[in-house]
């Protein structure tokens, strides 16, 4: 493949990275329960409320999106080696993730895209047609969407305890999280386990869904800038509307049902993650329209050092997370606002990082130990 399509998507891999510490910096510095729920812990500030608003429409769950695209775009370039190559692959991404989210952080995504990741790279191997592709991920993810929408029919408010947390509960979590230690590791091992029952019984179909979703744009040319830039512009734009109009009402109805642990997390969430895909598309569709460009030129250069680099760099965010918030003690001392004001000087780091190894390495050291680990027990 072309150099030029190879920085494209390495530039749109860094932009959903470094997009998706917006939301997980929340999740280091604030209570798990603060992730969905601005009134986890009774009426928020308006800072923070209107900070949760604009995040949850601008934000939540779409550079989550466009990662998970751009992985099955990355399953479907690799699908020209064995299919235990790539299973290796995805083995050891999956390892490496359950290690992270039990010793580091339980906000991992790794071990669910190890793990849904084999799921896609069969049926890509099996199917590797565009039109074959596109209808079987839009159909997984919308059974995604109805299994969610059953969970809400079936729950009641008796079940909230991860929605609402008393105070009791908040304590013991800021407790594990700041000592660290054994205590620590039992409770990320239980949120991890808990977080893969969730992918194999809901998440896992939307997720899948995504990553077909990406391996069709990527057979069709259009993850490959084989478009014009006025399309994308204009698929972009229509996109993004299209979203707005679905996450402004969704966020609106949540306030206005007091935060009701069925309605807003159950059926309110459902169109709010359909809105949240749509616009992750569109980011894409803006950022191949616009991000290539000259004057774009410097900014799409530090994007892909980040992207060439994403294993890496998530790993990095953690760590200097994990410092600041659990080691010097920051954890539950910012507001949302300020938490945000944070993010700039992490994604600075990852850049330069980023530029600094790539200067002396092709690829980065976490990079360099998942290749050297996927070759070890399998051939090309």
């Amino acid at each position: 493949m072309p150099s030029r399509r190879i920085t494209q998507l390495d530039s749109a891999r860094g932009l959903a990275l470094l997009g998706i510490l917006i939301m997980n910096i929340g999740g280091f510095g604030l209570p798990k329960a603060a992730y969905m729920n601005p009134a986890y812990a009774g009426v928020p500030s308006f800072s923070d409320g209107l900070v949760w608003s604009l995040l949850s429409v601008f934000a939540q769950g779409t550079f989550l999106t466009m990662f998970a695209i751009l992985f099955g775009a990355s399953l479907q370039l690799l699908h020209q080696y064995s299919m235990r190559w790539n299973l290796s692959r995805l083995f050891w991404l999956a390892l490496l993730g359950f290690c992270h989210s039990v010793y580091l952080w339980d906000g991992d995504i790794l071990l669910t895209y190890g793990m849904v990741g084999i799921g896609a790279a069969i049926i890509i191997r099996s199917s590797s047609s565009y039109d074959g592709l596109m209808r079987t991920g839009i159909l997984l993810y919308f059974i995604g969407l109805a299994i969610l929408l059953w969970f809400g029919w079936i729950t009641d408010n008796s079940m909230n305890a991860y929605w609402a947390p008393d105070a009791q509960s908040l304590a013991a979590e800021a407790k594990w999280k700041l000592a660290g230690g054994e205590v620590a590791r039992q409770a990320r091992l239980a949120a991890t386990l808990q977080i893969q029952f969730s992918v194999i019984v809901q998440y896992g179909w939307e997720l899948l869904g995504l990553m077909l979703l990406g391996a069709a744009l990527i057979e069709n040319g259009w993850l490959k800038g084989q478009i014009a830039p006025a399309v994308y512009r204009r698929q972009g734009w229509i996109l993004l509307a299209i979203s707005l109009l679905i996450q402004i009402p969704v966020v609106l109805l949540q306030w206005q049902s007091n935060w009701d642990f069925v309605i807003a997390g159950y059926y309110l969430l459902a169109p709010k993650e359909l809105g949240s895909a749509i616009q992750g598309v569109a980011y894409l569709a803006l950022w191949y329209g616009y991000g290539q460009g000259i004057k774009m030129s410097a900014m799409a250069a530090g994007l892909s050092v980040v992207g060439r680099m994403t294993l890496t760099n998530y790993l990095l965010q953690t760590l200097v997370c994990i410092t600041l918030f659990y080691q010097f003690g920051w954890y539950q001392q910012w507001d949302r606002l300020s938490l945000l004001a944070l993010v700039p000087f992490i994604w600075c780091i990852n850049i330069g990082f980023s530029l600094l190894w790539l200067r002396f390495f092709r690829q980065g050291p976490m990079e360099w130990l998942w290749r050297r680990l996927t070759d070890i027990i399998s051939i090309r």
